[in-house]
């Protein structure tokens, strides 16, 4: 896969103007070994960060049912339960940009690990819905800042590989999703069937994506808008050649490009893009919002609506499972394709598509053809991966990509927190699943609509700077 990776040609919708720190390290004496084993690291940071930012959330979507009981919950808490995540993503993940500022993006993702970890060992032994709930906010409050520095690194650190990386991390994070729904359940009965040991248990692989980024907790070299103080110059060969920058490019450059940060910045004069103006923003903000209300709820509802089908605990975390590892192949695929396109909008119609046969199936033969209807709604989910690659792709400087990471993903799991609490709202009150299947096939068609217009060939910058 690395050397695929490698392979991969430089083109990238980052213009020339935009360069990596990291290449004017390669230059200096002796930088190149030491640029080498960072590059490693961070591959390995990026990679265990993105395993650990969905088993808090599936491994409880397979256990529901036995934390409900374990806690005394009703269908609407547990819908409360299942909003949890969007709502700490929303609040936290806006303070991201600002907190890698001041500390360093590898700071702060090693301390969002960190979090994870600590409340994923402490919410199955907290006492009681509010303990729970509360240690379930510490994990996702980690999460919510990886989330959204992971676009801002792989910007910053790999500008000519925006859609193999971003293929990669998407990969991982479908991985630990898949992994989390699938073996929970049996990992639970092997430990007595303690639904508390079966969800601790997942602290132990946090624990391990803290180590890599160690070496970044006291160095802010992969903080957005830091040492971006050369420029590249395409080569024949369609790769990008370093060139020094005099300051008259200097002074070019900056007025050409509005928004981005002035080449001798320091990483915490992050420009401030009036970032509202921007209707492409919006589009993306809103469409992230709407793919994240159809995960979260497939990821806390799904294994239910199988069990209450017939389906077999065991078995319907395994079609969990399918369903989200539908996008360890397709979120390497698609990214890399969506960055070859000039326009996104057939890749969000296709999705849409898949989703809304899947939903038709859940309501007509849940049991019967299941995964059929896991594989449809696996490659629906793969609207995440898309998202983030058109984060990367509708920006054209680091510090524009942070600004829009943060705005896009804190505005979008806003709009994302009803809708798991109103399917379990929905699904108490009406005693079955097809008011709630109907909610999410009729929010499909607004997904692909405001996905559609996210895909337009636009960068923010233009567009907020006006």
């Amino acid at each position: 896969m690395m050397g695929l990776m490698a392979s991969e040609e430089t083109r990238t919708m980052t213009p020339p103007t935009v360069r990596s720190s990291a290449v004017h390290e390669a230059r200096e004496p002796g930088g190149s070994a030491t640029r080498a084993w960072t590059m490693r690291l961070l591959v390995l940071g990026i990679v265990l960060s993105a395993l650990n930012l969905r088993p808090a959330i599936t491994s409880l979507g397979a256990l529901l049912e036995e934390v409900r009981d374990g806690l005394g919950m009703s269908g609407s808490v547990a819908g409360l339960l299942t909003s949890v995540p969007p709502l700490c993503f929303a609040v936290f993940g806006v303070m991201a940009p600002r907190l890698a500022r001041r500390f360093g993006a590898g700071a702060v993702v090693c301390a969002g690990m960190a979090a994870i970890a600590t409340g994923l060992a402490i919410r199955p032994y907290a006492g009681g819905t509010a303990g729970f709930l509360a240690a379930s906010a510490l994990a996702l409050m980690g999460i919510a800042v990886s989330n959204v520095l992971m676009p801002v690194i792989v910007k910053h650190w790999f500008p000519d590989r925006v859609g193999s990386m971003t293929g990669l991390y998407s990969m991982a994070l479908a991985l630990g999703t898949a992994l989390a729904a699938a073996v929970t359940v049996p990992l639970t009965d092997t430990l007595g069937g303690s639904w508390q040991s079966g969800l601790a248990l997942w602290s132990g692989l946090a624990v391990a994506a803290i180590l890599p980024w160690l070496p970044f907790v006291r160095g802010r070299a992969a903080a957005p808008g830091a040492g971006e103080r050369g420029q590249a110059t395409e080569t024949g060969q369609g790769e990008q050649a370093v060139t020094p920058e005099t300051d008259g490019d200097r002074s070019a450059r900056d007025r050409e490009t509005p928004g981005s940060a002035p080449a001798g910045s320091a990483a915490g004069e992050t420009p401030r893009l009036r970032i509202t103006r921007s209707r492409t923003a919006w589009a993306l903000a809103v469409f992230f919002g709407l793919q994240a209300t159809a995960a979260y709820i497939t990821m806390g509802w799904m294994a239910q609506i199988f069990r209450d089908a017939g389906v077999p605990a065991g078995t319907a975390g395994l079609l969990l499972a399918v369903t989200m590892v539908m996008g360890v192949p397709l979120a390497f695929v698609i990214p890399r394709l969506a960055t070859r396109l000039p326009h996104q909008g057939p890749i969000v119609l296709a999705l849409g598509v898949c989703g809304l046969a899947g939903y038709a199936g859940l309501y007509l033969a849940p049991a019967a053809g299941a995964w059929a209807w896991a594989v449809l709604l696996g490659v629906a989910n793969c609207a995440f991966p898309l998202a983030l690659t058109m984060v990367g792709m509708r920006a054209r400087t680091g510090p524009g990509v942070a600004q829009l990471s943060a705005f896009a993903q804190s505005t979008g799991y806003l709009i994302s927190i009803p809708g798991p609490l109103l399917v379990g709202v929905l699904y108490q009150h009406s005693g079955g699943w097809g008011l709630p299947i109907a909610l999410m096939s009729a929010l499909m068609i607004p997904q692909m609509a405001v996905g559609f217009l996210a895909g337009r060939d636009r960068t923010v910058e233009d567009e907020a700077g006006r």
